[in-house]
């Protein structure tokens, strides 16, 4: 894609969802990390479920502290790699009263020591919490970003790289919500909706779905 393709793709999403913003639920950005941490390899709409409950009991990190990873366990067991993530979520707990006085850290390089975060993670909060133009490149925006063309990558840090150099100013504070909603609702895995896809004409997607004649004749219609 040329300049002018890159400012009418994400225009084109602009348009279609003008105030993105993350479906994980959170009230501050402690609730917004620890959702982050559990969200690895699980939903959203799971994730909701569990901090719902986990937050009306602890929503601080001592309050986490406080409960324990045996009873933090029972609380996210739910969620894919449960174990783990307890005794990250723990640790990062810890670490967040001793050394940042309940404060989350806005720098990548501090919230990569907490135990759980990687840079995905960092960067949904340094996008999310702290409004900076940065993009995390989960599975959806791996996807996106390789079946359209506009950045390819072999794996995410590149694609990360090749969508900082690309994505037009303009639009890279929300780049990372529109890039994951247009993968999770449009241009999904298995079978990408390209006939209701508003971009489809500047995708250089090969293998191009058609609609089901029964929803082609509706549109049509």
């Amino acid at each position: 894609m040329n300049n002018k393709q890159r400012v009418e793709f994400f225009q084109i999403l602009k348009n279609q969802i003008p105030h993105p913003k993350t479906e994980l639920i959170y009230k501050n950005h402690f609730e917004l990390l620890i959702a982050v941490i559990l969200s690895a390899q699980a939903t959203d709409i799971r994730v909701n479920l569990v901090t719902k409950q986990l937050f009306k009991t602890a929503g601080t990190p001592s309050a986490i502290i406080k409960m324990g990873k045996e009873k933090l366990i029972l609380q996210i067991k739910s969620i894919g790699l449960y174990k783990t993530k307890a005794n990250n979520i723990i640790k990062t707990c810890h670490l967040l009263v001793k050394k940042y006085n309940n404060v989350i850290p806005d720098s990548r390089e501090e919230l990569e020591q907490l135990p759980g975060v990687g840079r995905k993670t960092a960067n949904v909060i340094l996008n999310v919490a702290f409004g900076k133009p940065v993009i995390a490149v989960d599975t959806h925006i791996f996807r996106v970003s390789n079946r359209t063309g506009f950045a390819k990558g072999k794996d995410p840090l590149s694609v990360e790289l090749a969508l900082d150099r690309r994505v037009p100013e303009l639009y890279k504070k929300n780049a990372h919500h529109w890039l994951i909603l247009h993968g999770r609702y449009t241009c999904k895995a298995r079978r990408p909706m390209c006939g209701l896809c508003k971009i489809e004409h500047l995708c250089r997607f090969q293998n191009k779905t058609a609609l089901p004649s029964d929803i082609s004749h509706r549109i049509n219609d």
